[in-house]
């Protein structure tokens, strides 16, 4: 391989190597396709080559990017503890469990305290007497540069806690459980588990293990004190377009086992007091209809989307096996996207999404259990985001809820379920910077545009800015996208952003079709032969910022990160005079060649997101016409920052990395337009762990972004 060093800041050039791709008597030539072999010492020379020149060209950026790190740093409150919630366990004593973070520690300390009053939580300002501490994320870590936790599960005593970590970024977790008693680990150890872990009867634990391509495929049953190689199979599933999961009931009475692709899905469940016992399936898969079960005491409640496009919910007898026991609770309103249930003894709490924006919707139950007709949790703002985390507790006076805006900062209340009082428990503190002032919420304007698509649909945007900018299309703006798998990209508050509102950038979100936002139908116009409608979208709302004074074309920035890196890779390409600059994150710019190999991740459970090019002609020609590397062309592109992480098993690295060689090659680097990768060596599709060294990572990307779009 031959690479230009950044020795005199020339750009590597990648070597062009042959390689054919041939489907349906389509013959493409890739010459970056050598780039796939991480274990090849000539790829990891070209991405350190890479590295080594985005350092070098954006070594002018250090005081910047300094500045906004210290920003974030200074507004953060580094020692900190979350909202303690209450958790009873049978046969033991009640706790408060609670999340620390201590400032200068990258990763958070998990801990509880007995409760003698479920009324009475721990004084978060004080000294915590009796504080245990569960699992400390800095020791875990130890001096590796990546850490994750996968699961984090305390046993129905109280007296055990399974957890998981991952210190590669491949997401393959090692699982273990500790004498939370004694502080020792048990001799149990399970290498190479998928997220997430359930207990039953304090002795089993089930798990899921994932195959190549990253699908968990398989539900394993492991009783305390055997041999881990002796594990039991509960379940597998050989459909490779579904995934298998397990979790349990609020109220530990049941194991709930999910098999999903993202057409269908189908759940089976078994008694906690059974562990060895078979699943019991709740309604037979039929393609085409997705359901999630939420037992409730003495029925199953069901969401459900059979002749319910935005879908609705039901409820079922505790031993349903078909889909014939389910009788209404709340019918399908079109418009009316309902998400997913909570049950508690005395409500259920459905979330949905109306007009695009979410909701909480509380059904009361009478003394025999019944749902009597429900009422919506009411909020002022015109733009903001609500939820309700599932509680531990199935008997309950309170929920929790959930809250922020653009301006808001992210706050936790408890919703009295008699009363309907709200009682602010925590807002996240935005703590004062020197040179900004105290955080207040007035000096900002959060509000709601609508783009008007090609096709003459109308695309909201949510918009915030400091409210002294002047919209005569001088500001400079950033705008952000997603748009697939019918996620939604809510108007939340991040405390990073305010290093660039306070420069005067203004922040919008493109709530592009194929994400959620406006429903089911929202989705489907979003993806397989309608995935063009993504960009396109998109791309109207740069449009919409443009006309009404926002920002201009040379001051607009686009930025999005995995199926979202996709969208700012079309974008370049169908609308490059439309942006100054493009970060696109663990972007999926190689969406062809990834989807037509049915052996690497992100392929057949996908095929239902994107089609099926590998047998499908038309689908093979629709997704070539989009996808961005093979689309690149002779010129002139935005300024583009790509980052990936080396590890990363969703969004492979050689995808970005084939994207910025051929960009490099075609389209040519003019001075004041960049085309940078740079490669987290250390990481995966999350990017870095930690704390502070996320927002290094943040404070850099957003430097380069200021200085791209505010010269």
């Amino acid at each position: 391989m031959s690479v230009e060093t950044p020795t005199d800041l020339a750009a590597p050039l990648a070597d062009r190597r042959s390689h054919r791709r041939i489907h349906h008597d389509d013959v493409f030539e890739d010459p970056y396709e050598w780039l796939r072999d991480k274990d090849n010492p000539e790829v990891i020379a070209y991405l350190e080559a890479e590295n080594a020149y985005t350092e070098a060209q954006t070594g002018q950026l250090k005081a910047l990017s300094d500045a906004i790190f210290d920003e974030i740093k200074t507004r953060t409150k580094e020692t900190d503890l979350s909202v303690p919630t209450y958790t009873s366990h049978p046969g033991g004593p009640a706790y408060w469990y609670y999340v620390r973070t201590v400032a200068g520690s990258e990763y958070p300390i998990y801990c509880r305290v007995e409760a003698a009053d479920p009324r009475t939580p721990p004084d978060p300002e004080g000294d915590i007497a009796g504080e245990e501490v569960l699992l400390d994320g800095n020791i875990e870590a130890g001096d590796d540069e990546f850490f994750a936790i996968g699961a984090l599960s305390v046993s129905l005593n109280g007296r055990l806690l399974a957890y998981s970590t991952d210190h590669t970024g491949a997401e393959r977790f090692l699982l273990k459980v500790k004498n939370l008693q004694t502080g020792e680990l048990l001799p149990d150890e399970i290498p190479d588990t998928a997220y997430g872990v359930t207990w039953a009867q304090n002795s089993h634990l089930f798990y899921t293990r994932a195959d190549d391509a990253w699908r968990p495929y398989v539900v394993l049953r492991h009783r305390l004190g055997t041999d881990a190689a002796d594990d039991v199979t509960v379940l597998t599933e050989p459909d490779e377009r579904f995934w298998l999961g397990v979790d349990s009931s609020r109220d530990d009475r049941w194991l709930l086992f999910g098999a999903s692709s993202k057409l269908t899905s189908e759940y089976r469940m078994l008694s906690t007091e059974d562990p060895q016992g078979e699943p019991r399936i709740i309604a037979p898969r039929r393609q085409g209809i997705e359901y999630d079960v939420e037992p409730a005491g003495d029925r199953l409640l069901i969401v459900h989307n059979e002749g319910a496009e935005d879908f609705e919910l039901a409820e079922a007898p505790l031993d349903a096996t078909s889909h014939e026991e389910w009788t209404p609770v709340l019918r399908h309103q079109a418009g009316v996207r309902i998400g997913s249930v909570s049950a508690y003894a005395s409500h259920a709490v459905v979330s949905l999404r109306r007009d695009g924006q979410t909701g909480l919707h509380l059904l009361p139950r009478d003394d025999h259990g019944n749902f009597m007709p429900g009422a919506d949790i009411a909020f002022d703002e015109p733009l903001y985001t609500v939820d309700s985390p599932d509680g531990s507790e199935y008997v309950t006076s309170t929920i929790r809820v959930t809250y922020a805006s653009m301006v808001t900062p992210d706050s936790v209340y408890d919703y009295d379920l008699t009363t309907g009082k709200l009682t602010l428990l925590k807002t996240t503190p935005v703590l004062d910077h020197p040179t900004f002032g105290a955080y207040d919420p007035t000096r900002y304007v959060q509000e709601r545009g609508w783009a008007v698509a090609t096709d003459g649909v109308r695309v909201p945007l949510s918009i915030v800015r400091r409210a002294d900018v002047a919209l005569d299309g001088t500001a400079p703006a950033l705008l952000y996208g997603y748009g697939s798998y019918e996620v939604s990209i809510d108007p939340g508050f991040t405390m990073s952003r305010l290093s660039l509102l306070d420069r005067g950038i203004i922040f919008a979100v493109a709530h592009v079709r194929g994400g959620g936002e406006l429903g089911r139908a929202w989705y489907e116009q979003g993806k397989t032969l309608s995935k063009m409608n993504t960009f396109t979208d998109f791309i109207a709302c740069a449009d919409y910022l443009i006309d009404h004074r926002y920002t201009a074309r040379d001051r607009l920035a686009a930025r999005g990160g995995s199926a979202g890196g996709l969208l700012m890779g079309a974008a370049a390409n169908l609308a490059p005079d439309r942006f100054r600059a493009i970060h696109a994150a663990v972007p999926f710019v190689d969406a062809l060649t990834t989807i037509l190999d049915p052996t690497l991740p992100l392929t057949v459970t996908e095929w239902e997101e994107w089609g099926d090019p590998l047998h499908d002609p038309e689908v093979y020609a629709y997704m070539k016409s989009y996808t961005p590397y093979e689309n690149v062309v002779p010129m002139a592109y935005p300024a583009i920052l790509a980052t990936t992480s080396l590890n990363d098993t969703r969004v492979l690295f050689v995808e970005p990395a084939k994207w910025v060689a051929a960009l490099r090659y075609t389209a040519g680097q003019p001075a004041d337009r960049p085309i940078l990768l740079k490669t987290e060596m250390s990481a995966g599709h999350g990017g870095v762990s930690g704390r502070y060294k996320a927002w290094h990572e943040v404070a850099f990307e957003y430097a380069w972004i200021t200085d791209q779009i505010s010269g």
